[in-house]
């Protein structure tokens, strides 16, 4: 069994939002920042805190390692993860496209692909 984690982050602007969010992702997801340590599949809770509003609680599982001391991880180490197909990953998945509306099809880059 996956190993279970929790990370908590916040995002206090649409830029920065654009720049962790994984609409390619199914479900959708987030590159987090972090120097934990996960394996690709580990199970983790997301607590995410969007433009100072409440707190959710978002069941994920690491899709993404950003490795701390890798040439791309220059100040990026950390985790993509991916939404798990429940009502908590929906909302958050339809707040965040909510919040970004029109930006998604932008060509500017992003902590990811």
């Amino acid at each position: 069994m996956a190993q279970k984690g929790i990370l908590s982050h916040s995002i206090d602007d649409k830029q920065e939002l654009y720049r962790c969010y994984m609409p390619f992702l199914l479900n959708g997801g987030l590159f987090i920042p972090t120097r934990k340590r996960f394996r690709l599949g580990d199970e983790v809770l997301v607590l995410l805190t969007l433009m100072d509003e409440e707190r959710m609680a978002i069941p994920g599982r690491v899709a993404w390692l950003t490795p701390h001391g890798t040439t791309r991880a220059a100040g990026n180490s950390g985790v993509g993860v991916q939404f798990q197909d429940t009502a908590e990953g929906e909302q958050a998945q339809s707040r965040i496209a909510s919040e970004l509306a029109g930006m998604l099809e932008s060509d500017r880059p992003t902590r990811t692909l």
